[in-house]
C-alpha cells in the first residue's frame, strides 16, 4: 500500500509554502522545481538512441570509404581548375589596382594642368593694354566705329555655322 506524503507545491501570498497529501498514484508534482533523477535514469538518456544498420547502409558507407583512381583524378583536375580561376581572379584585381592608381594620377596631372592654364590665362589678360591696341587700330590701321546702317542682326535658328551671302 502506498504511503501518503505531504508535499509542496506553491506559496501562498505570505510566502508560506502550502502542502497537499498526495499517494503512490498521484503522478503529477506540484511546485517549480523539477525533481532529482536517478543516476541509471540520466545515463540512459544522455547515451545516443543507436539502432541497427540495415545491409545496404552498410554496403555505401564501406564504398563511401574508398574512391576510385578516375573520381581523384577528377577532383585533382577540379581543384587545378579553380587554382587557375583564383589566380586569374587576383591577377585581374591586381590590374584593377593598378589602372584606378594610373587613373588617380592622370586626374592630378589634369588639375595642374587646368590651374597652370588658368594662371596663364590670367597673366596673358592682365597683361595686354586696350587702349594701345585702340590706338594702333585707329591711328596706324585706320580702322573705324560702324555706322548705322551697317550692323545687321540675324537669327541663329540652331546652326553651327553661318553662310555671307554676298548682294549683286
Amino acid at each position: 500500500m502506498a504511503t501518503r506524503t505531504n508535499r509542496t507545491y506553491g506559496a501562498d501570498r505570505r510566502g508560506t509554502a502550502q502542502t497537499r497529501p498526495s499517494n503512490a498514484y498521484n503522478a503529477y508534482i506540484y511546485g517549480n522545481a523539477a525533481p532529482r533523477l536517478d543516476p541509471d535514469v540520466r545515463r540512459r538518456l544522455e547515451q545516443p538512441v543507436r539502432r541497427p544498420l540495415s545491409n545496404m547502409a552498410r554496403k555505401n558507407r564501406e564504398k563511401a570509404k574508398h574512391m576510385s583512381l578516375g573520381y581523384v583524378m577528377f577532383l585533382m583536375a577540379a581543384l587545378g581548375m579553380v587554382g587557375m580561376i583564383l589566380i586569374n581572379y587576383i591577377k585581374l584585381q591586381a590590374d584593377i589596382t593598378t589602372l584606378a592608381e594610373q587613373v588617380s594620377a592622370s586626374e592630378a596631372e589634369l588639375n595642374n594642368l587646368r590651374i597652370a592654364n588658368e594662371e596663364e590665362y590670367s597673366r596673358i589678360n592682365s597683361s595686354i593694354d586696350f587702349e594701345q591696341i585702340k590706338r594702333i587700330a585707329i591711328g596706324e590701321l585706320g580702322m573705324i566705329y560702324p555706322e548705322e546702317g551697317q550692323i545687321i542682326l540675324y537669327d541663329n535658328e540652331g546652326y553651327d555655322y553661318v553662310r555671307k551671302v554676298t548682294q549683286e
